[in-house]
């Protein structure tokens, strides 16, 4: 190992200080309105343009790599009945046999096994009952609900939508049910948007197709795991999430044939990249359905990805580790940098970059 990938693997090394005013607390009204830094790598170059542009970037034969997951409303409130002390939870994943959830709580108090918790839905109101069960490893709980209905059923009447604790301390509005989705979600189990698709339009889509770029989807489920700041000193010494990933025939067809004739696969935010690089690990690509927990850093031989769209990052996070590894570590630094003299919005809601 070099001294150079040993200096990029010090935590440290990936803080920035970051003006508080520039954390997008909303989206745009308009998704394509948002600003978009060009980063060329060859050139070594930074420009500036706007999203709606992206088809007068990218070329004909181009592959956009689309993560088609859908956000579902796993935040949920209330209180214990045993104290009548407020009590939050976020809702992760359930056997759909038992329909026994697997949730994380915040509450002040310990927890005992077998208490009740009243939910409550967005107006505060009183719906139903969970139990809560057992404690499971890594801090989870298991919970069944008192009321005969599914899980899915809970989650609709009582789920919010879980935004990051930067936007508004994570306290959602009705527009965020829609803001922070993308247009083309389609498959649910996310508890996180993946936040460069959200500036696509229904618009943009078509005139790129028009154009003659590609649009290949993929699923990547985010996990909690992905904000997670890295608390090593190391980089290296950090232990990755797995998240759920199912790759198509028909989106290994069209990356395949992107890269017969000499097109750029672009992936669209850090998930579709975990995905890519996942299913280009091996020899012969073909369809994929399972869990990965690729760690992608400095030393990380990209495989199928060329060009990455995403946002501007929170610091000592592995998405940062993997945009800097892609990008080149001086050409990101510089990048962030002028975004913050530039007045770029940061995180979720914030504009994006393209690493080409």
């Amino acid at each position: 190992m070099s001294a150079n990938i040993e200096t990029l693997t010090k935590t440290s090394d990936y803080d920035f200080v970051l003006p508080k005013q520039l954390i997008a607390q909303h989206p745009l009204a308009n998704r394509e309105d948002a600003r978009l830094m060009l980063i060329d790598r060859k050139a070594d170059s930074i420009s500036h343009s706007h999203f709606r542009d992206l088809s007068d970037i990218l070329k004909e034969g181009d592959c956009l790599v689309l993560n088609e997951t859908r956000v579902i409303p796993a935040k949920l409130a209330g209180y214990r009945d045993k104290t009548r002390g407020r009590w939050h939870g976020l809702y992760l994943e359930h056997d759909t046999d038992t329909q026994v959830m697997r949730l994380l709580c915040k509450t002040r108090g310990k927890i005992q096994a077998g208490e009740l918790v009243t939910l409550q839905d967005r107006d505060g109101i009183d719906r139903l009952q969970i139990r809560l069960v057992s404690k499971m490893v890594g801090g989870c709980w298991a919970a069944i609900c008192e009321t005969e209905i599914t899980v899915e059923e809970l989650i609709d009447t009582v789920g919010r939508i879980p935004l990051p604790h930067y936007i508004r301390q994570g306290n959602m509005t009705d527009a965020d049910v829609n803001d922070y989705q993308t247009v083309y979600a389609r498959e649910p189990g996310s508890v996180a948007a993946p936040t460069a698709g959200l500036h696509f339009t229904e618009r943009l889509l078509s005139q790129l197709i028009d154009r003659g770029i590609r649009i290949c989807r993929v699923t990547l489920q985010v996990g909690t795991g992905t904000f997670k700041p890295i608390s090593a000193d190391n980089v290296e010494q950090h232990e990755i999430h797995s998240e759920r990933i199912e790759v198509g025939q028909t989106a290994v067809n069209i990356i395949n044939e992107t890269r017969r004739s000499g097109g750029r696969v672009v992936a669209v935010g850090t998930t579709s990249v975990r995905v890519l690089e996942t299913i280009g690990a091996n020899a012969r690509l073909k369809p994929w359905t399972g869990d990965t927990n690729l760690y992608i850093r400095p030393s990380h031989q990209f495989q199928l990805v060329d060009s990455m769209i995403t946002n501007f990052h929170l610091p000592r996070t592995t998405l940062l580790v993997m945009v800097r590894a892609f990008g080149g570590d001086a050409l990101i630094r510089r990048a962030y940098q002028e975004a913050i003299e530039n007045r770029y919005r940061f995180f979720s809601y914030g504009d994006a970059m393209l690493i080409v």
